[in-house]
């Protein structure tokens, strides 16, 4: 008998508490388990396995993160819009340690929820690189640019990757005032 009220949704909500806790790479089921009060076997009846319990979370972490890029990038443009856009994921991936490594799964392309998260996440860059004119291939090689950049920096910054005596905020501000810099320069 399923615990009342444990449905797919909470199992998967109550995962993201937990890898937000101990981390992504030590969500397990049995952690889950233990956590939700259930024994490991029940937890099949609401997810597949692992696997699918990370590519549930995938969902969810993207969803969330589409949803505060594109409120930071709302009224905005340009420097402005890219400097709110890259501030509002490193304040996710602040707050949210365990999530944030799940959103850089690649949509599977079976799951319709998990590419409908991931293009409102995509389209919110895209929308700020349109203020700098750039589009197709452009836009694209520039997305990865500035998905390269802000996730390099905020997996560094997590693992206390930056030991030099500079402020890391400043450091932050001018990796993001130098994609400003190129995007305003592109050459196609």
């Amino acid at each position: 008998m399923p615990r009342v009220g444990l449905t797919p949704q909470a199992v998967v909500r109550e995962a993201a508490v937990l890898a937000d806790e101990v981390g992504h790479d030590r969500l397990t089921l049995a952690a889950l388990a233990g956590r939700l009060g259930v024994a490991l076997p029940s937890l099949y009846k609401h997810v597949k396995g692992v696997e699918a319990l990370h590519q549930k979370l995938s969902v969810l972490a993207t969803a969330e993160v589409a949803t505060e890029l594109t409120a930071a990038a709302a009224g905005r443009a340009g420097a402005d819009a890219l400097r709110a856009v890259a501030a509002a994921l490193r304040d996710y991936a602040r707050r949210h340690p365990g999530r944030y490594p799940a959103t850089q799964r690649a949509p599977d392309p079976d799951d319709p929820e998990h590419l409908a998260a991931a293009e409102r996440a995509v389209g919110a860059v895209y929308a700020i690189l349109h203020g700098y004119d750039l589009s197709g291939d452009a836009a694209v090689d520039a997305t990865r640019m500035f998905r390269a950049a802000v996730h390099g920096f905020l997996t560094l910054e997590a693992a206390g990757g930056f030991g030099l005596p500079r402020d890391v905020d400043r450091s932050f501000d001018q990796m993001v005032a130098a994609l400003d810099t190129a995007y305003r320069n592109w050459r196609s």
